[in-house]
């Protein structure tokens, strides 16, 4: 038999993760390296990893940057060579838009439930009721009984009352995951709140002792790292580097091809044949990196435990990019951004739209410069789909509107760019974990890993993870082992 054959379908931040893992990863290929072959359907590489240039700079269009307490990126990047492409973040803290007015937000915030009971009650934005929650938990805490999952507004909401639940928390773990904190799984997004709740008593002490926290399902942790890294040239210039190391070894590259089946073979070598429009390849084994409803719909009709893929659900999000002169706006002289709660009303037609701005030359200093500035808003949630009803023109509008009340001074921008990104987040609602599990279980009997944001977190260092432990699947299916990294 010739070596094996891996194809992986994707072409994210999480194939490209599952191609270097396939072929060595920082040890290179060898004798038992399989032939791997690497299909996307989009003309490019890196799905929402891109960079543009904006304002005489490069700009990232989706994440900025990425945990630098998650060690997958990091680990990666460093495989690369690139370690002395590490950019810190240049700055901390972020304000909170609350009744009228910006408020910086307290310290202790564990992915924005307060700890601090102190911080707490001396921060300025909240009401005497809130305040109350805060000192009823620390010293009166009410009863929860939890099972092996809760969505995380049923355990805030309780615990901490609505105001702390709406006003502080959902703003921060909401905007992570563009979902609503009374439909995500605790036990996927924020393990450690569940856990926490587990314990009994106050939710805040128990949070407090956790120790570091990250969002998403459980994993490891680098505590003394800064909070947050970039790349000097772009998170989006990572899959850039990925593809070109790849391509030298050896690796088949496939952009602007979709798969359009994947079928089991009576007999031969190959127990799969991955088909296109106008191709067929032999596999041994598959790694679908794609969104979960098109792994689904590739998958369903062999169990249907993997046609149960098409229901995770997505989240639609659009970022607008500005660049003003520096006399055309005033900000807060700390933080890195503003937080906006769902449902706050102003002056115009409805909500305000924006969930998020982020000062973009504040946070990375290589977008620092004397003449302008650049900062981005974020509009969208998992129920709120008014962005994607509006042209570019019209969300422009909107959302400079929205940013003259959010902001003490936002005048007449020099440049403006939309980047949307359609069902860009998934969505972890209860019974997430288990859904997976039974995919997962299902796929390995075929031969099949899954990876990509649906599973294992929507951040870039839980991406590549999931694509390098997907790899690390097909080898040991295949009894090749793959190397510790």
């Amino acid at each position: 038999m010739s070596r094996p054959s891996v194809v992986v379908v994707g072409g994210g931040i999480s194939a490209l993760a599952a191609a270097w893992e396939l072929t060595g990863g920082v040890d290179g290929p060898n004798d038992t390296t399989p032939r791997v072959e690497v299909i996307e359907a989009s003309g490019r590489w890196g799905g929402s990893l891109a960079t543009t240039t904006f304002a005489g700079r490069t700009i990232d269009l989706g994440a900025d940057g990425f945990l630098a307490r998650r060690p997958e990126a990091v680990t990666l990047v460093d495989e690369l060579g690139l370690h002395e492409e590490l950019e810190a973040v240049n700055a901390s803290g972020a304000s909170i838009y609350l009744h009228g007015a910006l408020y910086e937000l307290p310290t202790g915030l564990v992915l924005g439930v307060p700890t601090d009971l102190a911080a707490t009650l001396h921060f300025a934005g909240l009401t005497w009721r809130a305040r109350l929650a805060a000192r009823r938990d620390a010293y009166l805490p009410r009863r929860l009984e939890v099972g092996e999952d809760a969505t995380i507004g049923d355990i805030v909401r309780r615990k901490l009352g609505r105001e702390l639940s709406y006003q502080l928390i959902e703003p921060m773990i909401g905007g992570i995951q563009a979902g609503r904190i009374d439909e995500l799984s605790a036990k996927s997004v924020f393990p450690a709140l569940l856990d926490a709740a587990k314990k009994g008593g106050s939710l805040m002490r128990a949070l407090r002792h956790s120790g570091p926290v990250n969002p998403g399902p459980a994993g490891e942790v680098v505590p003394s790292a800064p909070a947050f890294y970039s790349l000097r040239h772009g998170v989006g210039s990572l899959p850039v580097e990925l593809v070109a190391r790849l391509s030298a070894r050896g690796v088949v590259l496939r952009t602007d091809v979709s798969v359009t089946a994947l079928r089991r073979t009576p007999a031969g070598d190959y127990p799969w044949e991955v088909d296109t429009v106008h191709t067929t390849t032999p596999a041994n084994a598959i790694v679908l990196a794609t969104p979960a409803p098109v792994a689904g719909a590739l998958l369903a009709s062999f169990d249907a435990a993997l046609d149960e893929l098409r229901r995770i659900p997505s989240a639609s999000t659009a970022i607008v990019t500005f660049a003003l002169a520096r006399e055309e706006i005033t900000l807060l002289e700390t933080g890195t951004g503003v937080l906006v709660p769902l449902g706050t009303t102003w002056s115009g037609d409805g909500s305000m739209m924006v969930t998020a701005i982020t000062l973009l030359d504040r946070k990375w200093p290589r977008h620092v410069r004397d003449e302008d500035v650049i900062l981005r808003a974020h509009v969208g949630r998992s129920d709120d789909t008014r962005a994607s009803e509006m042209d570019d023109d019209e969300l422009v509008t909107r959302v400079r509107a929205e940013l003259a009340v959010l902001l003490p001074r936002f005048g007449s921008p020099s440049a403006t760019l939309v980047q949307r990104w359609p069902h860009g987040l998934p969505q972890y609602l209860l019974g997430h974990e288990e859904r997976v599990a039974r995919a997962r279980a299902a796929s390995a009997r075929l031969s099949v890993a899954l990876a990509g944001n649906a599973y294992d977190g929507v951040g870039v260092p839980a991406s590549i993870g999931s694509g390098r432990r997907a790899a690390r699947e097909v080898l040991a299916s295949l009894a090749i082992s793959p190397r510790v990294t």
